[in-house]
């Protein structure tokens, strides 16, 4: 099958290879899933640069990827949940990182796996795992629910889109930082949206002058503006600055979960939950997609279609 692959750890793309490669094998409790989209994630790239080194066992070569759509060519023994020719996604992280998903085809543990919704297209499908998990559970981490007023960093990208319009859906008020050139678009997914330049926090307050009672940190080292806005016995969580714990906040890492994305499915099918695509790329071209992720402007999700 065809494949992107890196042999070594790199800062760059400069062992990123496309080509031949042997397809995967599955076993008991596994589905083999046909590529259909595969999201790009900033972690993609930091594995490659070797950023999980000292958590996870690494095996060259490595097909990089986490985020599949696809449809189920194979099953293993004991896998009675799916069957061949069924259209699912799933946050296909495993315990070691060789196998991915920018590939052909990917062996997913059935655990992983959800049934694809019919409101979203391959794309959007590819896209929607690892940051609709993510989105779910920072929110599940700060009990978002009626009356809350949550705070959420970097509201366009493609965890705080979903963080808004899950949060929406939970009842709260939503304010979203962005640059003003994606202020409708955060508008438009229900949120308040603000500029994230200096005066930030004078401009949150002046919205919510009692303060915000829910934080969502989706791009790092913000503890000094949530402090600042954060309500008496409000929660506050990031999922890139472990620092925030010293505070009384949360440090998400998000997990393969099945169930959980399958109530992400449901949430599409209600239709209070979408997926915006930036742009798609092709195999040979994941060396751009990275790239693209890489200037952290990107505006929803970047795809990758075999």
């Amino acid at each position: 099958m065809r494949a992107v692959t890196y042999d070594a750890f790199a800062p760059d793309n400069s062992r990123l290879r496309y080509g031949e490669v042997p397809e995967p094998t599955f076993g008991p409790g596994q589905v083999l899933v046909q590529v259909k989209a595969a999201g790009v994630n900033p972690v993609d790239w930091k594995v490659m640069a070797g950023g999980l080194d000292q958590m996870m066992d690494t095996f060259f070569p490595v097909v990089p990827g986490w985020d599949v759509a696809g449809v189920v060519v194979a099953t293993g023994p004991d896998t009675p949940e799916f069957a061949v020719g069924d259209e699912v996604m799933a946050y296909a992280r495993k315990d070691s990182v060789h196998a991915g998903t920018f590939a052909e085809y990917v062996a997913v543990n059935a655990t992983a796996v959800a049934r694809k919704p019919v409101g979203l297209d391959w794309a959007q499908a590819g896209g929607l795992p690892l940051v609709g998990l993510t989105a779910q559970r920072v929110l599940d981490r700060l009990e978002v629910g009626p009356g809350d007023v949550l705070l959420v960093y970097g509201a366009a990208g493609g965890v705080g889109s979903a963080a808004v319009q899950l949060g929406v859906d939970r009842g709260a008020r939503v304010i979203g930082t962005a640059s003003e050139h994606n202020h409708a678009f955060v508008r438009a997914l229900g949120a308040e949206p603000v500029g994230y330049h200096d005066g930030l926090a004078e401009r949150v307050r002046a919205l919510a002058p009692d303060g915000v009672s829910a934080v969502a940190d989706l791009v790092g080292g913000q503890w000094p503006v949530t402090s600042a806005v954060l309500a008496p016995g409000g929660r506050h969580a990031s999922i890139v600055d472990s620092s925030v714990e010293q505070h009384g906040g949360h440090w998400i890492w998000v997990g393969p979960n099945g169930a959980k994305l399958a109530e992400l499915a449901a949430a599409v099918d209600r239709g209070v939950l979408t997926i915006e695509v930036a742009q798609t790329f092709p195999l040979d071209k994941v060396g751009e997609a990275f790239d693209a992720s890489r200037t952290g402007h990107t505006r929803g999700k970047l795809v990758i279609v075999p």
